[in-house]
């Protein structure tokens, strides 16, 4: 599943480490959504999504990681 995670975390500047410390979970955790290695519980995705101010769908789509790389984000 792709996500636009990294590109949200970007626009509120915050580090890896932040959103971690938010959500209550580890940084490799959030490394791990961001490169699509790791899809979060359907709990984690909400949580994300209210972090984020929108909804799961904003951040969570159908496809690889691959196609986000090629297709930059």
């Amino acid at each position: 599943m792709r996500n636009s995670v990294h590109d949200s975390r970007q626009r509120l500047a915050w580090s890896q480490q932040r959103l971690a410390d938010e959500l209550g979970v580890s940084r490799q955790t959030i490394i791990s959504i961001e490169r699509g290695r790791f899809d979060p519980s359907l709990p984690l995705a909400f949580r994300l999504a209210a972090i984020f101010g929108c909804t799961i769908e904003d951040l969570f789509f159908p496809g690889d990681d691959t196609e986000r790389t090629a297709g930059g984000g």
